[in-house]
């Protein structure tokens, strides 16, 4: 079940006369409704269909599996889906017959989902891309699953991923190495690279990556796409193999930021699990918010964030470029980035926003002296979520060391499970851990405050205060295959304050063939619908969205 099942394929004839024997009185009646197309198909355009009767949620289904089966195991073979779901099919049936019945459309109504394979479902196993887990089936669906089924999402499958989570250069032992969408010559980025490339070659409407230290926010650069790093506390961790705790969170992976909104109303809710990570309070240790009112109160999550996007958002957004991490200009990776970014802006600017530099105290010092916990956390975390349930029916390993001591995983990654091994057990007297934990959050989200609410070093005021903070998701552009990308440092201010912060495409480089930007934009937490009006504002007046070449319609 782990490697793509063989999938009996409908020709391009019978959906498209499934679509036209119900389409002929339809299209007088609302001659505006075309048939749907998976190929950068849009939620909206897929319900439009579905309300028209031009197509059905089977055909739809059924669609993204031919994709799936013609591109990733054959033709560029982008190693980009693990599995897919046996019961994706019958799901879709059953809400053509709810909908025939009447029922109402749900907000997620037939939405074909990819997850990265570290995300738990009951109906498939979650491998972490380890072939030490490939037959690890946990007892039921993640949270956040368990919340984007009941609004009507079908869930596809599960989506390859840098194995375990561990970089940014998109291989496993289960999947293989993912190549890039738009030239397979090139690497996806990590660790969600699976997601991304799949996404971008529309296998799936939309797809969930994780991000620890920039694991959403690369390959979405590199593919594409928007990808949301949610504030920490936001998202439920239940259900999610773990990295870090005190880092992870999931978020969508999607072509537009509309979807992307949609999938986040979806995404956040109270869950009263132990291990949710959803804390009254930034500090590492502050207690588990304890009701739904009580979670709404800390985080002020809106009615629906896709309700409240505006395509006029960017006129009089107040704009913080920070110059300090655009990259020294040296390499033509480099260059390509900025030109495309300063491109970008331009664009902001003559859509009304006030795009300013802005310098974040203490930057360098920040990058220098703080690094990410997941060498400290991922043994304990690891074993945590691995001893959750019985290993009687599916025999999955319940430690961290069996996993380590299985050798059933890559062979780079033998020297990580090494050292992420010798940080098992108590961590409390380890001091650089305990300033990670404690210190650099107050550091970090101070300085990104000040530059945010443009104080000056006296806590005196410069002007406005800003929406949101730009700069380079990355530094240079996809690798190539079997490398990481020039990624910098920058993915970490957002992991290392918990803080939000969304990537979407800025443009396209002047490459053969033409590679994606990605421009990342950084706001205060809990502000997810600021930087989602933002992203969708450029989005309206830009237009920096390309398909790949790769995978045209079938």
């Amino acid at each position: 079940m782990i490697i793509l099942p063989s999938k009996t394929l409908l020709s391009s004839l019978v959906v498209a006369a499934l679509l036209t024997g119900c389409g002929d009185s339809k299209e007088s009646a609302n001659p505006v409704v075309a048939e749907f197309s998976p190929v950068e198909g849009t939620i909206a355009q897929l319900h439009a269909a579905l309300t028209a009767g031009t197509t059905s949620c089977e055909a739809v289904v059924q669609q993204y599996i031919d994709r799936i089966a013609a591109y990733d195991r054959t033709g560029p073979t982008l190693n980009s889906v693990i599995s897919v779901s046996d019961e994706a099919l019958t799901t879709a049936r059953e809400q053509d017959e709810a909908l025939a019945a009447g029922e109402s459309m749900q907000p997620l109504q037939c939405v074909t989902v990819l997850l990265k394979d570290n995300i738990d479902t009951a109906d498939m196993p979650t491998s972490a891309g380890g072939l030490a887990l490939q037959h690890s089936q946990p007892e039921d669906d993640a949270y956040i699953v368990k919340r984007l089924r009941e609004q009507g999402a079908i869930i596809l499958g599960k989506a390859n991923l840098d194995e375990f989570a561990f970089g940014y250069q998109g291989s496993s032992s289960v999947g293989g190495q993912v190549k890039n969408a738009y030239d397979q010559t090139k690497g996806p980025g990590g660790s969600s690279a699976g997601t991304g490339a799949a996404i971008a070659a529309s296998f799936a409407m939309v797809g969930l990556g994780t991000d620890t230290g920039g694991s959403i926010r690369v390959p979405s650069s590199l593919e594409g796409l928007v990808g949301l790093r949610p504030s920490l506390r936001l998202v439920s961790q239940d259900g999610v193999v773990p990295l870090a705790h005190t880092q992870d969170t999931a978020g969508p992976m999607c072509r537009t930021v509309e979807d992307c909104a949609l999938v986040m109303d979806a995404l956040v809710g109270y869950d009263s699990a132990s291990d949710s990570g959803q804390r009254n309070s930034y500090e590492y240790d502050a207690p588990l918010v304890a009701s739904a009112y009580e979670y709404q109160q800390v985080t002020g999550v809106p009615a629906s964030y896709a309700s409240g996007l505006s395509a006029t958002a960017l006129k009089g957004a107040h704009i913080g470029v920070v110059r300090a991490l655009f990259g020294d200009g040296e390499s033509e990776e480099n260059q390509a980035v900025q030109a495309v970014l300063d491109s970008a802006l331009a664009k902001m600017t003559a859509a009304g926003a006030l795009v300013e530099e802005v310098t974040i105290p203490n930057l360098d010092t920040i990058l220098s002296t703080y690094k990410s916990v997941s060498r400290y956390e991922f043994c304990n975390d690891l074993t945590s979520y691995l001893s959750a349930w019985s290993n009687e029916l599916d025999g999955h390993y319940t430690s961290f060391q069996a996993v380590a001591d299985s050798l059933e995983y890559e062979t780079r990654n033998q020297s990580t499970f090494t050292f992420y091994g010798s940080f098992c057990g108590d961590q409390s007297a380890n001091t650089d851990y305990q300033l990670n934990l404690i210190e650099r959050p107050i550091v970090v989200r101070g300085a990104l405050m000040q530059a945010l609410e443009n104080l000056s070093e006296a806590g005196v005021s410069q002007g406005e205060p800003f929406d949101a903070l730009v700069y380079p998701s990355i530094l240079g552009l996809a690798p190539a295959l079997g490398s990481s990308p020039t990624s910098g440092s920058n993915n970490r201010l957002s992991p290392f304050s918990g803080f939000p912060a969304l990537t979407l495409p800025a443009g396209m480089a002047d490459t053969d063939p033409a590679l994606p930007v990605g421009i990342e934009l950084l706001g205060r937490e809990f502000d997810e619908q600021t930087l989602l009006n933002l992203a969708y504002g450029y989005e309206q007046v830009a237009q920096p969205r390309q398909a790949p070449t790769f995978t045209p319609a079938l």
